[in-house]
């Protein structure tokens, strides 16, 4: 897990995170805005309240949250296998 050690929330449904390897960026949350769980975010101040989780998820409740591998792919700009190298040699046993 690439781990946020820092969030801010911007206006437009962004968020500036920063993660512990020193990755830092702007991601646009504008596409969940106004649907389903998200909905949260329609209440004045709601988006603001945006904090790390216990488990480095970004969350704003303890229903609403986001999980911070895929944001630092959508910051980082790197591919799943830059990030995650062994993730394709996982194999299963029965």
């Amino acid at each position: 897990m690439m781990k946020p050690v820092r969030v801010e929330a911007l206006e437009g449904f962004r968020l500036r995170v920063r993660f512990a390897d020193g990755t830092e960026g702007v991601a646009d949350l504008g596409r969940f805005a106004h649907r389903g769980v998200f909905r949260l975010w329609d209440e004045p101040g709601a988006f603001d309240r945006v904090s790390v989780g216990p488990s480095g998820e970004i969350q704003w409740s303890e229903d609403v949250a986001l999980c911070s591998d895929a944001l630092y792919l959508t910051i980082s700009g790197k591919a799943v296998e830059e990030v995650f190298p062994t993730l394709g040699e996982a194999t299963l046993r029965a």
